[in-house]
């Protein structure tokens, strides 16, 4: 779940000014599950389930590419389940998926792997062998787990730092989340393909994106501080200054909806992810929530809670 300075951790920004996120692991997971298969081929199940002889021959482009890179090319079954639509929902499920895959298959092949690289080889799985136009704060979060500030350097380095607040206030914070699903899914590679464009040839996109990413060490500093109730204001202006960025990341529905939780008792929101559908952020007061869901019956309550483990190995049985 990313918070403020979303677009600072693609390259068209950060190779020439430092980007930071604000972002959390939240407790829905995907499960990946790799065993060795009873004769040569590949067996891969997701939304579609593919037999092929070969690595070379599986259409799903981060299993292929995941394979190759581990030099599997037979042998083995993959599958996979997720607590929520595996694509276009801003939760950063292709990035987890990647994350969990190159976890299990390097399990598979003996090897255990850290975070710092599971994050690295997943950027570049996703980003340079498979093309997406995406970032690179989704890899981090669901490699290291945890509420955390993610900085991307000039030289392609990463930070990751805790927000570091009690857990009494970190629960307080949580609390005042609330989140809702729009029904509405979306491929988000149009839509960042679209603002890294706007952000490489316009100076105004790169001074909303500055902004946002100032937001993001101020959010930190203020929560870190015990003043969690400003974290409300940080997250609209971002909002306001992502929308900024390029067409097509709100809608009509969604500024009806946000305008209605802000005017029900919101302090701030967001579209979690790159914008158009997803799930529809609101921070405010938990005396709130309720009044505020009243005035959204046609979107579905999530409840979320956050989740301070990244991608995790939770059963291991190396093969004889």
């Amino acid at each position: 779940m990313s918070f403020v300075g979303g677009g600072s951790d693609m390259s068209v920004y950060y190779q020439t000014e430092d980007g930071a996120v604000i972002s959390s692991t939240i407790n829905k997971y995907i499960f990946v599950t790799v065993n060795k298969k009873f004769d040569n081929g590949i067996r891969v199940s997701y939304s579609k389930t593919e037999e092929v002889a070969k690595a070379a021959d599986v259409e799903h482009r981060l299993v292929r590419a995941a394979l190759n890179r581990l030099d599997i090319d037979g042998g083995v079954e993959i599958t996979t389940i997720a607590d929520i639509p595996s694509s276009g929902t801003g939760l950063g499920s292709s990035s987890s998926f990647t994350i969990g895959l190159l976890n299990a298959l390097n399990a598979f092949v003996g090897k255990h792997v850290g975070r710092e690289y599971l994050a690295s080889e997943s950027c570049d799985i996703e980003i340079k062998v498979c093309g997406e136009p995406i970032g690179k704060q989704d890899q981090y979060a669901a490699a290291y787990g945890g509420f955390n500030l993610i900085e991307f350097a000039r030289d392609e380095s990463v930070r990751v730092s805790p927000v570091i607040i009690p857990p009494a206030t970190l629960d307080r914070f949580e609390a005042n989340l609330l989140v809702f699903y729009t029904g509405k899914t979306r491929s988000a590679s149009g839509l960042l393909s679209n603002q890294r464009e706007a952000v490489a040839n316009t100076s105004v996109k790169r001074s909303a994106l500055r902004r946002m990413v100032e937001l993001a060490h101020l959010a930190k500093a203020e929560l870190e501080m015990g003043n969690i109730d400003a974290f409300g204001e940080a997250l609209h202006e971002n909002w306001v200054l992502k929308k900024s960025l390029t067409d097509g990341i709100s809608s009509d529905n969604i500024d009806r909806w946000y305008n209605i939780g802000i005017a029900a008792g919101a302090t701030g929101g967001k579209i979690l992810g790159a914008g158009a559908g997803g799930f529809l952020l609101f921070y405010a007061p938990p005396a709130r929530h309720d009044a505020i869901a009243h005035q959204l019956p046609e979107l579905r309550r999530i409840p979320m809670e956050f989740e301070r483990n990244g991608s995790q190995i939770i059963f291991y049985n190396p093969s004889k």
